[in-house]
């Protein structure tokens, strides 16, 4: 099933308000704690609350420090060390890595020095470490839906930082929204560069397709703006034919590889939110045997994708191309074996079971743990589905 995430930044956006609307939509607030106390940054805690703006009622999120930093200088690479250290699953790191990265970049594009000599200052801090990671983890929380996202206003005024007295939007959240479209309106900061990064890393500026909405949250910004609601929503549905969907296919081909290494390359793909990842045998020019290395993937893990067959194989270029899918609708439903509970993945067609499979990894853990045959494990598993039906 299709899953979409819909972005309206009625009152802009920043990273504590992206939170606080994904826990709006449901997600468990120790869930997303848990991965997020793993990064190694000075203590911190969520604040909730319920909230209200121009009669709209949401939830509202402050990350307190128990020492707060007064003027936090960190790298770029000292952000990739706490991130890549953290107990964050892989597409979780990659995905916070990509927002910094993007932030780094435009910074150190307005500063005039390299990504390597950049200093974050208010990202830097440790609130600021919390919300992007903490964003990553809450769209992994939510299942890696597809993000789209409405312009967001960017606001007015001038406001201080670090760097002194800046126009709004800042520097920073203008560059990362450069050939984006952007509304210049409202009063103050309306759209963060945490927010701003957010939605050029991890969003499609665009109306979504047909959804059946499920659940809507809406995340409640600290300031009262006057002439608008400072919130941000956030509809979480299917695609309302959900049998159908638009995919990427990424694929390259390699005839100077190590067969060990395109077998750790097929890991790191589907680690890095590919839907599937293959290897195919190839004979190339004057002869040569080679291989096709093919990707499968929701259009939002393009990018992400795609700087990996870039950077993991010695390939030159990438080929791209848009398909079309036709998938059953699923549901995974539990079973109990001799060894322990299995998930069992279903796929249906207009509510008609045509394909059972016991879930692999699941079977797999069992087996190891219980020192029995694979083999028996899906057996059991899959018997013990059809017993219940």
């Amino acid at each position: 099933m299709s899953r979409v995430l819909f972005l309206e930044p009625v009152g802009g956006i920043a990273g504590d308000m992206f939170l606080a609307a994904a826990i709006d939509l449901g997600v468990d607030v120790a869930a997303l704690e848990a991965p997020l106390k793993t990064l190694g940054v000075p203590g911190w805690r969520f604040a909730l609350a319920r909230a209200e703006r121009h009669a709209i009622t949401g939830t509202h999120l402050d990350v307190v420090l128990d020492e707060r930093e007064a003027h936090p200088h960190r790298r770029y690479r000292d952000i990739d060390a706490l991130v890549a250290a953290s107990g964050l699953s892989p597409r979780a790191k990659e995905t916070a890595l990509r927002v910094f990265r993007a932030i780094g970049e435009v910074e150190a594009k307005i500063h005039g020095v390299t990504l390597d000599d950049i200093h974050f200052h208010e990202v830097g801090g440790v609130d600021s470490i919390v919300d992007v990671c903490g964003a990553a983890v809450a769209l992994e929380l939510l299942g890696w839906p597809e993000v789209f996202t409405t312009p967001p206003p960017l606001g007015s005024g001038t406001i201080r930082i670090a760097h002194g007295t800046v126009p709004v939007p800042v520097p920073a959240t203008l560059e990362l929204l450069k050939e984006r479209p952007v509304r210049f309106e409202g009063r103050g900061e309306l759209t963060t560069p945490t927010g701003a990064a957010l939605l050029k890393e991890l969003a499609t500026f665009a109306a979504p397709p047909e959804l059946v909405v499920e659940r809507i949250g809406y995340g409640v910004g600290t300031k009262d703006w006057p002439d608008r609601a400072n919130v941000l929503r956030a509809s979480l549905g299917r695609r309302s034919s959900d049998t159908s969907s638009t995919l990427t296919v990424l694929e390259c081909n390699v005839d100077d590889a190590s067969p060990q290494l395109l077998g750790a390359l097929v890991q790191t793909l589907l680690a890095r939110g590919a839907l599937d990842a293959w290897v195919l045998p190839a004979v190339m020019k004057k002869g040569r045997p080679g291989h096709l290395v093919g990707v499968l993937c929701e259009p939002a893990a393009r990018a992400l994708l795609l700087e990996a067959l870039l950077s993991e194989t010695t390939s030159l270029g990438v080929r791209e191309h848009a398909v079309t899918r036709t998938a059953l609708e699923r549901r995974f439903d539990t079973v109990e074996t001799p060894w322990g509970p299995v998930r069992v993945k279903v796929g249906l067609r207009g509510g008609v079971v045509l394909n059972v499979a016991p879930e692999f990894e699941d079977c797999r853990a069992l087996a190891d743990a219980r020192r029995v045959p694979l083999k028996d494990v899906l057996q059991r598993a899959l018997a013990a589905w059809y017993a219940k039906g």
